[in-house]
């Protein structure tokens, strides 16, 4: 139970407490910005810093923090990004008309700063753990980077739930650059090699012990949770029911705010 039941549970914690944290930040007023931002940075700095320090120590303690602490990281990535601060060069709904690859460029154009921000973070964490014996934080971080990247690309393409509830009112642009429909070409490809991905990594959990094994629980736990994420795209179900309490607890907003975890 301890090295496989407590890791699920305290991913799936960490993601929902994440989100609620991010949910509030996005939501309060322009000018409490400065302070969530320049909180959420002093906490990236730790996460930076511990990322670094616990690199070299193999515990079970060890990878509960670097699994933390690429949260934290990636946080700050989100909480940028969904209060507008770290967008892109193109903060305009798509041309009406547009379609295919022209459409693809400006929807990347419309995120370009974020998603070279979540490539610079990558490269930093690999850089500040680099040889060391606990990667569980690289893992993660990548989990939650590739994820990420299937969900937009999904988005892009198409599918029946847009999760638009999500969007804060400053981002209603972006709703123009995803589209309503069925089930699309990539989907059950995201699904069926993240699915292969997390069964490989279960039974890596299975045949080890100790930290190796509480490192791939909580990181098979991150991509399942991911892979729901995905399955909420096209299933009717109110994944934003979640969080309902929190929104509720700020009071109503124009616009709605974003999830953190892929």
């Amino acid at each position: 139970m301890a090295e496989y039941g407590y890791p699920v549970l305290f991913a799936l914690f960490a993601w929902w407490f994440a989100t609620g944290v991010v949910l509030v930040l996005a939501r309060l007023s322009r000018r409490s910005l400065p302070w969530s931002l320049g909180l959420a940075t002093a906490v990236l700095a730790a996460a930076l810093w511990a990322l670094h320090s616990m690199s070299g120590t193999a515990t079970i303690a060890a990878a509960y923090c670097s699994f933390t602490s690429a949260l934290l990281v990636w946080g700050w990535v989100e909480l940028t990004y969904f209060t507008g601060v770290v967008t892109g060069p193109r903060a305009a709904p798509c041309p009406a008309g547009v379609s295919g690859w022209q459409r693809f460029v400006f929807g990347v154009q419309a995120s370009l700063w974020h998603e070279l921000a979540i490539i610079g973070f990558a490269a930093a964490i690999v850089a500040v753990t680099w040889g060391g014996a606990n990667q569980v934080g690289t893992w993660t971080f990548v989990v939650l980077w590739v994820m990420r990247w299937s969900a937009k690309l999904n988005l892009f393409l198409g599918v029946p739930n847009l999760n638009e509830e999500f969007f804060p009112e400053h981002l209603r642009y972006l709703r123009t650059y995803i589209a309503k429909r069925s089930v699309n070409p990539l989907f059950p490809v995201s699904v069926t090699v993240a699915t292969i991905v997390a069964v490989l990594l279960v039974q890596g959990a299975l045949a080890a012990e100790g930290f190796e094994a509480v490192g791939l629980a909580l990181v098979t736990a991150l991509l399942a949770l991911a892979i729901l994420e995905h399955w909420f795209l096209v299933l009717p179900l109110p994944d934003a029911a979640l969080w309902s309490w929190l929104l509720r607890l700020r009071g109503p907003r124009v616009g709605g705010a974003a999830r953190p975890a892929p």
